[in-house]
């Protein structure tokens, strides 16, 4: 099994009374870095770490400061909050600023990755895309033509056998060279 994780703006509060009494610009307004709607998705796999790539630059360092830990965690395939949310692949979070808050959702995804011999064109993806989605416990598929690979991905407690994989994948033509 693999790991991403996906972090979304969930929202954004602004404390006006605070940050008269106390910021030296008392008219700073809501938190100028982000939006709602605002989606960063980690990922360690295959060469690819994200995980501080997409740090510099993509968060400020206050938001950073809180949400890194859920995320790291997330990305080894912990638990990202058990016990204290109602799923705990999931974590609702919020950054330093006591004035100006934004509030992430912190998803931690598992897939597995399926590499497939002979997938070369569009048509492949589509195929192979098709194929997946109709197996038991999969949720979604995101085809890497570029790599080589399909991302399979896995309802929340369970994931689909590599044997039920492997057969969608023979059954639309191709050949699994491996499933990590």
């Amino acid at each position: 099994m693999q790991y991403k994780c996906r972090v979304e703006v969930i929202d954004k509060k602004v404390f006006p009374e605070y940050q008269e009494k106390y910021l030296a610009d008392p008219k700073s307004g809501p938190c100028p870095f982000y939006k709602v709607g605002d989606v960063t998705l980690f990922e360690r796999y295959g060469g690819e770490d994200t995980f501080w790539t997409q740090a510099k630059g993509a968060h400020c360092s206050e938001a950073w400061d809180c949400i890194s830990r859920y995320i790291y965690t997330a990305l080894q395939g912990g638990s990202i909050m058990r016990g204290w949310t109602n799923d705990e692949h999931m974590m609702i979070a919020c950054c330093n600023d006591g004035t100006r808050p934004v509030i992430f959702k912190i998803e931690r995804l598992d897939y597995k990755v399926v590499k497939i011999e002979g997938m070369e064109c569009a048509g492949c993806a589509d195929k192979l895309k098709a194929a997946l989605e109709n197996v038991s416990l999969v949720s979604s598929v995101d085809v890497r033509l570029d790599k080589g690979w399909v991302e399979v991905f896995c309802d929340r407690n369970n994931s689909p056998a590599d044997e039920a994989l492997a057969r969608a994948v023979e059954a639309a033509g191709f050949k699994v060279e491996e499933i990590d």
